[in-house]
Parts: C-alpha cells; structure tokens; sequence
C-alpha cells in the first residue's frame, strides 16, 4: 500500500509530529493540523482534520472519528492512525475511491491521545497504564528497575524454599506452578526486575503497587466510577487533560457519526454496550454494530465481541468509564474498541475470548510459555535468557525473559506494516458506512404563467442512519434532516421542511426463504420526494439545500 513514509517501527513524538506537519505541508488543501491540547510535559495532542477544503465545509460533510494511544504502551493503535492519514492523502490522486471520502467526507484522526505517557513508554524502560503523573502510589515492595541496563524490565527470579515457582522441566527457561506434593527441589518467587523499596510493616516481599496508575479509559463520564470501585479512574470525570479535550472536540464536531478508538492487544474488535447485557441494547443497533465489526473481522482476522457479554472479567464489578461507552450512550455514534495484535494465536494458545470459565491459571501459564517459545522462534532480539545478578538487597538473583513491551502488547516492528494496512482497509470501509444526503430527480414542470411546480427527491444512500441509531434517538441525540427552498416566491409548501430520519439502507428488511431464493421484504425509508408551487420568472434560480448533522449539507440549483 503506497504511503509517504516508512512504517518499520515505532515513531517518537518527535517524528509524529514531523510526520503529521509535513503531510499538511504537502497537502494543504487536503489536511489540516491541530493542537487539541497542550500537555502538562508541552506536547501537543495533535488532531489531523482530513476533507477537501475546496469541496465544501468540513463540518457540513459526514465526519468519522479515529484514534490510537488512549493507553500510553499501546504505541500500535497510533501507528495504526497515523498509517491511515498517510495512507489516505498518499492516494487521493491516483485512487477514485480514496478521492470522493476525502472530497465528500472528513476524517478526524487523534494518533496520539497521551504523548506524554507514550514518549515515556519509547523513550525509557518503564511500562505505564496512560502517563507519567504520580497518582495513588504507595510505598513499599519491589519497584520495577532496569537494574542491568540492557534497556528492557524483564522478570527477576528469586530462588527460596518457599517459592511458588519452578523451572518448567520441558523448558528450563519457562516457568512452571510448584505442584502441592513438591517438596524437595529448586523454587522461585517471580518479581518484575526492579530494587526493594523498604517500608515500615513490609514482612514480604511483593511487587510494588504503579506509581503512575492513571487510566484514561476509565476517566470518561459515562459509566465513570470513583477510585474504590475503579483503579485509575482520576479524582473526577475528565479530570484528565487530555481525556476532556477528547469530549470537548467531540462536542464541538456534530457531524462524527462513527468511530474507532485504538488499543492493543488481543486482537479482538469491541462493540457496546459495555455497561449492560447487549440483550438490553436495541435490536436494531445491536445488528447494526455487529455487521460493521464484520468488516473488521474480514480485514484484520479479528474476532468481533460485545464488551459485556463476552469481554468483561466480571459483569458486577465491570470496568467502565470508557471513551466508546460515552460516545454510544450519550451521542448515540457506533464506536468500536480496536485490540490491535495477538501474539497468543500467533503462539498457538488463542485466547478463548467470549468462553465463559474456561480458562484458568494452568492454562495461562501454559500460554505464556508458548508465547515465550514463539518469542524466540520469531524475534530473538526481544527474548534474554536468564542471567545471573547481583543484587544489592537480595543478593544472588537472575534476570531473563522478553520484551513485553514489543513482542506481547505490541508486534515485533517487523510484523507492524500488516498491522497497519490492514486497520486502514477496515477504516475505509468503516468510514464508507456514514450517512451521506443526496438531493437527486429534480423535476420543473408549468402549472400556469409565472407558476411552476418544483419537485425533489432527497435521500440518504449511506448505511447508517442519518440519526445515527435507535440509542441515538432514545436519548433525543437525533437531529431532523432540514430541506429548505429558496428563490422566486413559494405558493405552495414549506419554505423548510424537517424530515425526522432518512434511514440507511441497514434499515431494509432482507429475507431468505427455505427453497433458496433471497428478497427484499420492505425498504428502508431512505428518501422522501418533496413539491414546491413557485411563482417565478424565466431564468430565476431556485436553490433547495439538504442538510443534517450527521450526513452533511448538500445543495441544488434549479435555473426556471
């Protein structure tokens, strides 16, 4: 797939934003580069504004939302973003398809939600959850160090007659669970490398609580609950700076009528609702975020998966708070949770996503030593065997194990490229999907001298609805499809006329009947003619105008 620039590995802030100025540099009229906020560390959260100035108001054409990095270690959701603008700018001369999105839509693209917690990710050893702000920390156990100074935080084994570890006997760099009836042998107790931290009633040794524990995926309104009930939640919602500029961009950009938020891993496509059972949800939403996911799953192998219903480790104490829930419950926009990457299938131990108690700790450990096989099968420069160290507080120790950081949360950078093209084709198809108004078989017809009837038909050709959902409209998030006519003087009918919904053609019923063949049972409501009676003069110009929030503005002149 053609692109501007190389996507072999992972860019710092630096070459993001290199990245992103550029391309509006070279495409002016097709891009424009925001600050969405300024972070506490002076970096921007850039937003890329993708339309064709020349074509129109962005803000008047269906909008789509995309972004990655919402969690500061999952650097491949950003790649994935940045890939598609790139992607997308690269071809807009030589590929039709690509011409007309950009031309008659606007793509929104955030590529990096936390730069701070994301530079501090590529930048250091250190794993972090969304930044490196202090937030509930607490003192006391092993805190993770690269002791070594190789680069990477690995596992640290130490060896004690009251381990609860052993050596796997099939692989002695794998670790097994100490069975009951072991008695007599070598065991270990695992820790993240790191020095101890002591601390006045410590009386064993334990790995220390995150220092930088924020979650900004658990700081969005909707669904938000306090500290007891969440880790990482912040004091209040959007108490986060760049968990609010999100909202607020949303807020102020009505015509985002789809989205896909970036994570890793599991590779796994998320849809909502994800605070209640999918069976409460309505039926026609419910099919309508399943047959989108079907994209993806063709696109990037990717099983799709309702967040609470087959996701959630525990439908009581669910986890919630997040982006995709909020832009669903409250403004009624399909979003999904993209899982990017799966080493585990790679390893071949899948996770059995969806599977109620199915999988346990044996089966865990048994797929992380597969993981840690295939790790040095397949990307040896991730993977150290364990190696003996001195450490300064509990002596003899050894350190070994892989990269977590880009083997298990995100791909090896010579497995990226995939990863990336095949987002951007989902991306496509997913932005293919919005609304779009149409204003088509306009008609003149004499009624008298001076008098003539002015006829319109005005449709919705998108997927979607121009109300977006059911949920859209349970909770009056959905806006009425305005016609207006101007010019001459109107005799007969309204100068302005609100049609409640211009339904997608997700909304027509399709059947299939036991002896074979295939029909369609009742079309969708997708277009509504309208008349006019307008006294006019010859060469007078009579302008209708469409338009909608969601599925854009479109305009007609009619010369009498």
């Amino acid at each position: 797939m053609k692109t501007t620039f190389v996507y072999d590995h992972y860019y710092k802030y630096a070459e993001l934003e290199n990245v992103l100025l550029t391309l509006e540099k070279k495409y002016p009229d097709l891009i424009k580069v925001e600050s969405n906020c300024v972070t506490k560390e002076n970096r921007n959260q850039y937003v890329a504004i993708i339309s064709n100035r020349k074509t129109g108001d962005y803000l008047k054409k269906p909008g789509f939302y995309l972004d990655g990095n919402i969690h500061a270690g999952e650097v491949t959701s950003s790649m994935c973003a940045l890939y598609t603008i790139d992607y997308l700018l690269s071809n807009y001369e030589d590929n039709p398809e690509i011409a007309q999105l950009i031309d008659e839509m606007c793509i929104y693209v955030i590529p990096r939600v936390t730069p701070d917690g994301a530079e501090t990710y590529l930048s250091t050893p250190y794993s972090l959850r969304s930044v490196n702000r202090e937030y509930n920390s607490e003192k006391g156990g092993i805190r993770q160090m690269d002791l070594d100074d190789d680069g990477v935080i690995r596992m640290m084994r130490i060896k004690t007659p009251y381990g609860a570890w052993k050596k796997d006997p099939k692989d002695p760099s794998a670790m097994v669970l100490r069975d009951p009836g072991d008695m007599n042998g070598e065991f270990y107790d695992i820790y993240p490398e790191g020095a101890f931290e002591s601390y006045e009633g410590d009386e064993n040794l334990k790995s220390s609580k995150e220092t930088w524990g924020l979650d900004f995926n658990r700081n969005f309104p909707y669904g938000w609950f306090p500290e007891g009930r969440q880790e990482g939640a912040g004091d209040y919602p959007l108490s986060n700076i760049e968990t609010k500029a999100i909202v607020d961009f949303v807020l102020a950009h009505p015509n985002i009528g789809g989205a896909a938020i970036g994570h890793t891993s599991g590779g796994i496509i998320l849809y909502p609702p994800g605070t209640k059972p999918s069976a409460k949800a309505p039926v026609s939403d419910v099919r309508i975020l399943k047959a989108i996911a079907k994209m993806g799953e063709e696109e990037l192998g990717y099983k799709p998966l309702n967040i609470f219903d087959s996701f959630l480790s525990s439908q009581e104490f669910y986890d919630s708070g997040a982006l995709d829930d909020w832009m669903f419950e409250t403004q009624g926009i399909p979003a999904y949770t993209m899982e990017f990457w799966d080493i585990a299938t790679k390893a071949g131990v899948p996770i059995k996503w969806g599977e109620k108690n199915v999988d346990d700790q044996a089966e865990d450990i048994k797929r992380f030593a597969a993981c840690l096989k295939w790790v040095k099968d397949n990307a040896p420069q991730y993977y150290s065997d364990w190696k003996e160290y001195d450490h300064p507080d509990l002596g003899k120790v050894e350190i070994g194990g892989f990269n977590f950081k880009f083997t298990h949360q995100n791909p090896p950078e010579n497995m990226l490229l995939k990863e990336l093209e095949n987002d951007a084709r989902f991306n496509i198809r997913f932005i293919k999907a919005m609304p779009r108004l149409v204003i088509e078989n306009t008609d003149v017809e004499v009624v008298d001298e001076g008098l003539y009837k002015i006829s319109a038909l005005i449709g919705n050709r998108g997927y979607l609805s121009t109300a977006l959902s059911q949920t859209a409209k349970n909770i009056k998030a959905a806006k009425p499809v305005c016609i207006t006519i101007k010019g001459g003087e109107i005799v007969h009918g309204l100068t302005e006329v609100k049609i409640d919904e211009l339904c997608g053609y997700s909304a027509t019923q399709t059947g299939v009947y036991f002896y074979g063949n295939i029909a369609t049972e009742k079309n969708a409501l997708a277009k509504k003619k309208l008349s006019w009676i307008v006294k006019a003069t010859k060469g007078d110009t009579i302008t209708i105008t469409a338009s909608n929030n969601k599925a854009g503005e479109v305009k007609t002149d009619i010369t009498i």
